[in-house]
């Protein structure tokens, strides 16, 4: 590739994949590795500047979390992000310490110094005239000595030194994290950085990115035979499409009914991909064998690498049989995923030790008896991304812009035991629910609540309550209704939806679903909890 290039080193933060995010929104070409990649690897890389990303860690905890000396050496701009700006600090002669005073999200902080990166970017000034950011904050250390050279950019009144500079070198840290959308000019700083003081040509656009992936399939599957493991969702759809545009007829698309789908979603996926882009798919019926290795079965992890598990056994059946049909054929040598990067951020999945916060079927290569090879062309994308992707290889609106389905299906939203039953109660009261969402429009945006949440689904509370209907005692089963707003699912805030709107989905879920007999609104933003139950 001839893009300009911003290396970010991840030093185990949950979120710098948003990071990237952020830099490919301002259409300029990134890449994550890990910070302990070598002199030779970051020299070769070529970058026209380097991003340091957070960490859980403490630089006086963990003296392995370092950047390469070569990042000074390299001459180019460096940004430093929270932990990134602490070793930074420590690396070049400052110090940092524990802080008895942690700071753990909304915080304001004043700017100084009129540095390049802060110039003009604020959010609103004080009767003394000084310029204010309003910024998301998680650290229990911070920076008490700054380095020989810096100088200070930005305070808090707990956190003295909550920017430094030395503009001379291009080197810029802040503690706060510019990444997430709770810092409101996070976009704008990072914007900054990579344009403005790197210099990068914003040139990264799916377009192109679409030629790239294309070259890239072509190249890594030359002649053989590919079969995908297709859900219907977002991310398995445009994977297809996008492996579909390389190889066209090498593809063999995959759809496996487990059982723990929604309502129609089978007839639904083949009409689309069958019927519409002419794909070709094998439906395969695999509902008892998921559901008999499920039994008895309440861990969330355990309930994943179990699908997982048996998703892998089906297709190993199913690139037999291919090979099968046909003596001559050399049969599948490829499994493509639709796996995207939260999924490798959530599981751990990357080189950087992370926090593992919950597994993914379809993270972490395949096992060696499937006898397959992995394909990925998704991996290092974000949603956003995927479903600009998806538009640009010409895929319907709707297709698209459908909300994520995970790849366990309702088997993690069904609380504890999975049962055939429980399935059948919450695939009719899920329907009911994302069909509410798209009937009513607010008045305010003119929009549906289902275009204006990124994610709505129902979930399944292994619990009975009391209830009464006509002159009669119910013991029912109870769902949670789950809607969020977010522009990454990395951080994501609970939908504000209409009194009204709740009132008729509850009324239709209790009348209209023998079974259920209480319905919950859940409030929970991510973080602290996850956009999934399980």
């Amino acid at each position: 590739m001839q893009h300009d290039k911003i290396l970010i080193l991840d030093f185990g933060s949950q979120v710098t994949q948003l990071i990237a995010r952020r830099v490919r929104e301002a259409q300029v070409y990134c890449e994550i590795h890990p910070n302990d990649v070598s002199e030779d690897f970051i020299r070769a890389f070529n970058p026209r500047g380097i991003i340091l990303s957070g960490s859980h860690a403490s630089t006086y905890e963990d003296h392995q979390l370092r950047a390469p000396q070569q990042v000074w050496d390299l001459g180019v701009p460096v940004l430093g992000i929270c932990y990134g700006m602490q070793t930074m600090a420590v690396q070049l002669g400052g110090s940092v310490e524990w802080s008895d005073h942690r700071e753990f999200g909304y915080a304001e902080v004043r700017a100084h110094g009129h540095t390049k990166l802060l110039d003009g970017v604020e959010d609103f000034r004080t009767a003394e005239g000084h310029g204010m950011l309003k910024v998301w904050m998680s650290h229990g250390d911070k920076v008490t000595t700054l380095p020989p050279g810096f100088k200070l950019m930005a305070s808090t009144p707990s956190c003295p030194i909550a920017g430094m500079a030395d503009e001379a070198r291009g080197y810029y840290a802040v503690q706060f994290h510019p990444e997430v959308t709770h810092t409101l000019q996070g976009h704008a700083m990072l914007d900054r950085f990579v344009r403005g003081i790197c210099g990068c040509k914003g040139d990264w656009i799916m377009g192109d990115y679409i030629e790239e992936a294309v070259a890239r399939i072509r190249e890594q599957v030359g002649d053989e035979e590919v079969i995908l493991g297709l859900s219907g969702g977002v991310d398995s759809s445009v994977a297809a499409a996008l492996i579909h545009r390389a190889i066209g007829d090498q593809l063999t698309c995959v759809f496996v009914d487990h059982g723990l789908l929604r309502l129609n979603e089978g007839r639904m996926v083949m009409e689309m991909f069958a019927g519409r882009l002419h794909a070709k798919v094998v439906h395969v019926e695999a509902a008892e064998q998921f559901m008999g290795h499920l039994q008895g079965v309440t861990d969330p992890e355990q309930k994943r690498k179990i699908i997982g598990r048996e998703f892998v056994e089906v297709f190993k059946a199913e690139a037999a049989k291919l090979k099968a049909a046909d003596a001559s054929a050399k049969g599948a040598k490829w499994l493509a995923q639709g796996t995207i990067y939260p999924d490798v951020v959530e599981s751990g999945g990357t080189q950087t030790k992370k926090a593992t916060i919950k597994s993914h079927h379809n993270v972490g290569g395949l096992p060696e008896q499937l006898g397959l090879k992995l394909l990925e062309p998704l991996r290092e994308l974000f949603k956003d991304e995927v479903r600009e992707l998806g538009v640009a290889l010409g895929l319907p609106h709707d297709m698209v812009y459908r909300h994520p389905f995970p790849g366990p299906g309702l088997g993690v939203r069904i609380l504890g035991e999975v049962k055939a039953e429980f399935a059948a109660l919450l695939q009719r009261a899920d329907h009911i629910f994302i069909e509410e969402l798209r009937k009513t429009v607010d008045e305010a945006t003119g929009k549906t609540w289902y275009d204006l949440t990124s994610q709505a689904f129902t979930v399944f509370l292994p619990v009975k309550s009391v209830g009464v209907m006509g002159d009669g005692r119910t013991y029912d089963y109870v769902v949670a209704l789950r809607a969020v707003q977010t522009s990454d699912f990395m951080t994501a805030d609970w939908a504000e939806l209409p009194y009204s709107l709740l009132k008729r989905v509850s009324s239709r879920i209790i009348n209209e679903v023998r079974g259920i007999n209480r319905v919950t609104y859940d409030v929970s933003s991510k973080p602290p909890a996850t956009i999934e139950w399980e």
